[in-house]
């Protein structure tokens, strides 16, 4: 079977979900006042990149889920993949570079603030933020969710249901950004572990990763039966369809992994070569007898 798609479709067919265009507006607005605010006293932890990575992060979620990569995603299993790069290893790395936590929370209004001073100040709040952060709890959490996901009984479930299938991008995103957060360290968090347990974090990773690519690659089967039910745009068959994705999951994401690697490296080792006294650490914000941080 072969639809009337035109290889124009898959650059002009767009379906803005409002709601979550809103929501994703409303983030980088606030992010936007916070940084200006925060920027004020401290220019040197938020350069302008920080907010220029930040808003492409945001600006890429949105792609991900109006452009043709989710238009397209339940006719052809190449654009959902590369849709799933997208909030996995494009939007949630460039919001961590952000630094987001400290702008977020500037760029709120003071009722916000006040509202959700009781959470802030929760041990229970600050202690599961350390848990999910920990290298091996996220390095578990996202991988969890990259093989839970794409396996073919739950990737058609997903498929079948809207809702559920939001359920799933929200889960590839938050387990990216927990994912990210032990690598980047956004300021002011700062390792809790040698840099260098970085490299087989990473690694493993992109292992996950080539399992999963590797098995769409030369199953020599279609695992994901929905694909054959619809008319293919291209004349693409399903199957050829399902190893076109497979091997830009395998090759795209490796990328990521391995280049994070030897940027990681890198920095160590230039890290290392420069003398202890030239660094200049930036002072971490200091509690307030409340237990709120004091942000200046």
């Amino acid at each position: 079977m072969i639809d009337s798609t035109t290889m124009a479709d898959l650059f002009t067919r767009w379906d803005i979900p409002w709601i979550v265009t809103s929501e994703l507006a409303l983030s980088a607005m606030i992010y936007v006042r916070g940084w200006a605010r925060i920027r004020r006293t401290r220019p040197a932890q938020f350069p302008i990149w920080r907010l220029v990575v930040f808003l492409g992060g945001i600006a890429a979620l949105f792609v991900a889920v109006a452009s043709p990569l989710d238009t397209f995603s339940e006719s052809l299993l190449f654009m959902h993949m590369a849709q799933h790069f997208v909030l996995m290893s494009v939007g949630p790395p460039l919001i961590v570079l952000g630094a987001p936590v400290v702008p977020m929370l500037r760029g709120l209004p003071r009722w916000v603030i006040r509202l959700l001073r009781p959470l802030f100040v929760a041990r229970i709040f600050h202690a599961a933020g350390r848990f999910l952060t920990r290298p091996r709890v996220a390095w578990l959490a996202m991988n969890a969710a990259y093989i839970g996901w794409h396996i073919p009984r739950a990737y058609e479930f997903a498929l079948a249901s809207e809702n559920w299938h939001n359920f799933e991008h929200a889960c590839f995103f938050i387990t990216n950004l927990i994912f990210w957060w032990p690598i980047i360290q956004p300021w002011p968090s700062h390792p809790a572990q040698s840099r260098w347990l970085l490299i087989p974090y990473l690694l493993l990773a992109d292992v996950v990763n080539t399992g999963v690519s590797a098995f769409l690659c030369f199953s020599g089967r279609l695992l994901y039966p929905s694909y054959g039910e619809i008319p293919r745009p291209f004349g693409l068959s399903a199957l050829d369809d399902q190893i076109a994705a497979g091997a830009f999951m395998w090759v795209c994401g490796s990328m990521v992994f391995l280049l994070t690697a030897l940027g990681v490296v890198t920095r160590i080792l230039s890290s290392s070569a420069i003398p202890r006294q030239e660094f200049d650490v930036p002072h971490l914000p200091i509690a307030s007898p409340a237990g709120m941080p004091h942000i200046n």
